[in-house]
């Protein structure tokens, strides 16, 4: 399937694409999962539908594509030499703007996901995927370097922990995700259950 997307991808250069996903996500933004169309895209971006669909398959994957495109760069670009150094690296790849918009973003598609399967696979494959992968890796150097047992069952759980907290923010506090509160809650919950 990456093998298709890629031969798909090769006619719209580095620039259009980022255009266009910046464009996805206003609209995501503005109208909501539901109300963006493949003709609000092509009318925004001034492409034609067959091209997006050629480019893309459709629009779950357009979407799914556009958020991981617009995520910080990955944690396997961020070796610290420590698991603490690493996940609070993690915390400063976005301001406390993004990280509002984005929770904000993530929290109106997770209403979606339940009804539309083809979203949740799309989001599944290009967002959710890579991103547990990359924080495995992350955790195994932390094994590697003897900082966290490699039996320790809190392993499984540390995308869990961190998403969790994303979402507990705004419904618990009923306030946005920030640098602070994160990096708080990687020091009080994620090392803690990971170092024990």
């Amino acid at each position: 399937m990456a093998e298709t997307a890629t031969t798909r991808r090769s006619r719209i250069t580095p620039e259009r694409e980022a255009e266009l996903y910046e464009a996805v996500l206003d609209l995501l933004r503005e109208v909501g999962y539901d109300s963006v169309t493949m003709d609000a895209v092509a009318a925004r971006t001034r492409s034609s539908k067959a091209t997006l669909y050629r480019q893309w398959g459709g629009k779950a994957e357009l979407v799914a594509r556009a958020i991981r495109h617009h995520k910080p760069v990955g944690l396997l670009n961020v070796d610290t030499g420590t698991l603490r150094g690493d996940l609070q690296a993690l915390t400063a790849r976005q301001d406390d703007c993004e990280m509002e918009q984005n929770s904000s973003l993530m929290q109106a598609l997770s209403t979606v996901v339940h009804s539309n399967p083809e979203l949740l696979a799309a989001l599944r494959e290009w967002l959710i995927e890579p991103e547990v992968a990359e924080m495995r890796q992350v955790v195994q150097r932390a094994v590697d370097r003897g900082e966290v047992r490699a039996d320790n069952p809190a392993i499984d759980y540390v995308m869990h922990m961190i998403i969790g907290a994303f979402v507990a923010r705004g419904m618990i506090d009923d306030q946005p995700p920030t640098q602070a509160f994160v990096s708080s809650y990687i020091d009080a919950v994620v090392l803690p259950a990971l170092v024990a």
